[in-house]
């Protein structure tokens, strides 16, 4: 009995350091963050929704990726960009293949919101938009918010995909537009933080959410 209760002992001493060394492996992989890692923690100022400086990688699987993104991403090809968005959209970072997308909206991030606006000194959410489908999509689309809602194919919010456009009513019709990112995230120009991202599911947004709609080539 005394030999075999050494033996239970040193199983789980051995089992207890296995555990520690697996945990050790998964530290060292969420600290090895290829690219310019000074950027990385410097976004702690560009929004208040999070604190990219102390939270972990995301490891929340996302839902389906739309059809539109290519093949997942190599961790080794991940940028800071990458690992930025993927801890605001709560997304595994290596299915952000959209690179061009997040780099539009990380050139953008915080402008303010203007009415009329066209340009980094402000911009309202339709010119936001039509300047990102363009410049992104190669896809042409009306000035303002109802125009580019006449356009559309409407869509459910249960089929929304990257690329979708989101459209609200917050002054009486379609008033306000963002693009969808994934997972109820979308981009737009806020008239209170500028160009961010929000989610359909906030009690402001979800309230006021008409309808998506998809531009077609």
């Amino acid at each position: 009995m005394k030999n075999l209760f050494y033996v239970s002992v040193a199983f789980c001493i051995l089992s207890g350091t296995s555990n520690i060394a697996s945990a050790q492996g998964l530290l060292h992989f969420s600290n090895s963050i290829s690219g310019n890692t000074t950027d990385f923690l410097k976004v702690t100022s560009l929004t208040g929704d999070a604190d990219f400086v102390s939270t972990a990688l995301p490891i929340a699987h996302s839902k389906t990726v739309s059809a539109k993104a290519n093949a997942p991403l190599i961790t080794e090809q991940c940028k800071a960009l990458h690992f930025k968005f993927a801890l605001l959209l709560n997304r595994e970072v290596e299915t952000l293949t959209n690179t061009k997308l997040f780099e539009f909206i990380d050139e953008w991030w915080g402008v303010k919101y203007r009415y009329g606006g066209t340009s980094k000194k402000g911009i309202d959410c339709s010119a936001f938009t039509s300047l990102l489908m363009l410049s992104v999509f190669n896809l042409q689309v009306p000035r303002t918010a109802r125009q580019q809602f006449n356009v559309c194919e409407k869509i459910e919010e249960e089929d929304l995909a990257e690329g979708d456009l989101v459209f609200f009513n917050t002054r009486g019709g379609v008033s306000h537009v963002g693009l969808y990112l994934s997972d109820g995230y979308f981009v737009h120009s806020s008239t209170s933080q500028g160009v961010t991202i929000s989610n359909l599911n906030d009690p402001y947004y979800s309230k006021r959410f008409i309808e998506g709609g998809r531009i077609r080539n």
